[in-house]
């Protein structure tokens, strides 16, 4: 019996997303369940995100060989993803592979930074890596999802957003914007103050957490309180089956890569800031009256803060 024949046609079944969306759109699909995954499926997601066009070229004994594995693991793995078996994934996987050389015009740019680049690689891989991140995230945005939260934005009494390290200065690009439109609006990072402001939430509010990982201890914790508090919670993470989708009542996800030197960092806040701009401007669309005269109003509070032409040094 073969693996495809071991695996039951109802067992872990899914059927398949539109893949289409964007180029490589499965290897974006894959690294945001990674974690989700068993083990053994999980080095075969891995093998798909480190080398698709290999995997493409690959049978499925190759494949199962090459990650220590099944061949009946493999197949669930394709069907844990979106796919009815591995022929359908290796299909998908050359037909973007050639569409992501074809937009490259022919050139194909990783994202890890070796120690022999060149700085004039380094700057295209970083680019490469962070413009990627942007469009994959905007492909992959779940429209319903961010229109639900765009309107519990609209509907709340206050916002509170939690994010520490990197996620922090998103937190606080996000609390700056909503501010500045008359929205209430706070924006923590240090894990004390967070918990203490989750903790007078209520029906009403909304509280907002920002983790890359979506494993952010902190940033679950604070979330728990919150929806304990009846305030809705909305989390916005790389992977949207990680630790704090369980705190959160609506999910953002973004798709960046973390890389060689940590590049992936930039690419991760560029992610995060391209859906919280998308939040954002979905609110100032909805409150476009009270928007545009609290825009005109903190505009003109500190036009004068400006150095005018005639003292500029000469």
């Amino acid at each position: 019996m073969t693996g495809e024949a071991a695996v039951s046609r109802d067992d872990t079944a899914v059927q398949s997303k539109d893949k289409d969306a964007t180029p490589l759109s499965t290897v974006v699909r894959v690294r945001s369940l990674l974690p989700s995954l068993p083990p053994a499926e999980r080095r075969v997601a891995q093998r798909v995100i480190d080398d698709p066009e290999g995997v493409a070229n690959s049978t499925i004994t190759e494949l199962a060989q090459a990650c220590g594995t099944s061949e009946t693991t493999v197949i669930r793995f394709c069907r844990a993803i979106g796919f009815h078996g591995y022929p359908e994934l290796r299909l998908t996987l050359a037909t973007e592979a050639g569409r992501a050389q074809s937009a490259a015009g022919g050139r194909v740019i990783g994202s890890d930074i070796s120690p022999d680049d060149s700085l004039e690689q380094i700057v295209e891989k970083v680019t490469f890596a962070d413009a990627r991140a942007v469009e994959e995230t905007a492909a992959q945005l779940d429209i319903k999802m961010l229109e639900q939260v765009v309107d519990a934005v609209v509907a709340a009494d206050r916002v509170d957003v939690y994010g520490v390290g990197a996620s922090a200065f998103v937190a606080a690009d996000f609390q700056q914007k909503l501010h500045r439109i008359g929205r209430v609006c706070s924006a923590w990072a240090d894990a004390h103050i967070m918990l203490t402001s989750a903790a007078v939430l209520g029906p009403g509010d909304v509280a907002l957490g920002i983790s890359h990982t979506g494993a952010t201890v902190e940033t679950i914790d604070a979330l728990e309180v919150a929806k304990t508090r009846g305030a809705k919670t909305v989390a916005l993470t790389n992977f949207p089956k990680s630790p704090i989708a369980e705190a959160a009542d609506l999910i953002l996800t973004t798709a960046a890569r973390e890389t060689t030197f940590r590049s992936g960092a930039t690419a991760s806040r560029l992610a995060q800031l391209t859906v919280v701009d998308c939040v954002f401007v979905g609110v100032a669309q909805r409150t476009y009256g009270p928007t545009r005269k609290a825009l005109e109003a903190t505009f003109e509070a500190v036009r004068g803060r400006t150095v005018r032409p005639d003292r500029r040094r000469r």
